[in-house]
């Protein structure tokens, strides 16, 4: 048995011992290309299992908030990394004065191709470690507006009310305006146009709406609504609804509907009118004779066509 496996060790160690290339002055067989391969596998596969343990088990017991958690993680997963990588090299025998002449390609390679990703890749850095955005928080950059379900190195992941997800790259959130709803707490404050007849008593109106809003559950009571008169319209009565809410802060539109909806049918049991536009039509003088005029010579027109 033991001549066995030092025959087959005899067979193994040429090939383990194969040089494929050298750099500096460190040779990397393939033997060494494997070790390689193997502990950055187990170094990545490892981090993220940590991340997950911090995220979802340790910090969880503390009552810390999931983009909080999310934050910790990821950061804790880069310094493992970084000091796996470090440890890994050195034990394969590479001459850390070499990474100079390394870094000095990678920083022609920067400057020339990989630019875009290395300011996203910092950008994430400095997201993870400012948090002007966490996962959960509601925002709007760009034309993009939804809820972060993920904060990656390179980009982040935004889902729309319409369940579609969007990749938006992590400079977006560093060198553009960010809008956060969700910032420092999920009360957000919608304003929602609403107009009447002229022929309307503004205090009656006033006093309809709020009976609708107080009887809406996605409407908080404390800040109060109200209701402010905004303008004389060309058509109508201009007035603005107020309201505050947490539950719909991801879907204003939703709570316009409802609220809509309801104050419509407060108005149509209480005669309270709808305006449509209106426009009023002066003549000036002359006008009917130079109507006549016309019609006269239409009429000479087609007499001479006859």
């Amino acid at each position: 048995m033991r001549q066995w496996l030092k025959d087959i060790e005899e067979i193994i160690r040429p090939l383990i011992e194969y040089e494929i290339f050298t750099l500096g002055k460190t040779s990397f067989t393939v033997g060494t290309i494997f070790y390689l391969l193997l502990t950055l596998f187990l170094l990545f596969y490892l981090s993220e299992k940590l991340r997950l343990l911090l995220t979802k088990r340790i910090l969880v017991k503390y009552n810390i908030v999931l983009g909080v958690r999310q934050a910790i993680g990821t950061i804790v997963k880069y310094i493992v990394v970084v000091i796996g990588l470090m440890i890994i090299v050195e034990s394969t025998g590479f001459d850390l004065s070499t990474l100079g002449l390394i870094a000095g390609a990678l920083g022609v390679g920067i400057g020339f191709g990989l630019q875009g990703i290395t300011n996203n890749f910092i950008s994430g850095i400095i997201i993870l470690f400012e948090r002007p955005v966490k996962i959960g928080d509601r925002i709007a950059v760009g034309d993009v507006t939804g809820n972060i379900i993920k904060i990656a190195p390179r980009a982040t992941t935004v889902i729309t009310n319409d369940n579609i997800s969007i990749v938006v790259p992590n400079s977006e959130f560093i060198n553009a305006r960010v809008i956060n709803w969700s910032l420092n707490d999920r009360n957000v404050r919608f304003n929602f146009p609403i107009g009447v007849a002229y022929s309307e008593d503004p205090e009656k109106v006033r006093r309809l709406i709020l009976e609708v809003v107080q009887e809406n559950p996605g409407v908080q009571k404390l800040p109060k609504p109200d209701v402010l008169f905004d303008s004389f319209g060309s058509s109508s009565l201009d007035f603005i609804l107020r309201v505050w809410t947490s539950s719909f802060s991801d879907s204003p539109n939703v709570l316009k509907s409802q609220l809509y909806f309801s104050i419509f049918e407060k108005f149509k049991e209480n005669n309270i009118k709808i305006p449509y536009p209106q426009r009023d039509l002066h003549l000036v003088s002359g006008f009917e004779k130079l109507l006549k005029q016309t019609n006269q010579e239409k009429q000479e027109d087609k007499n001479t066509d006859e």
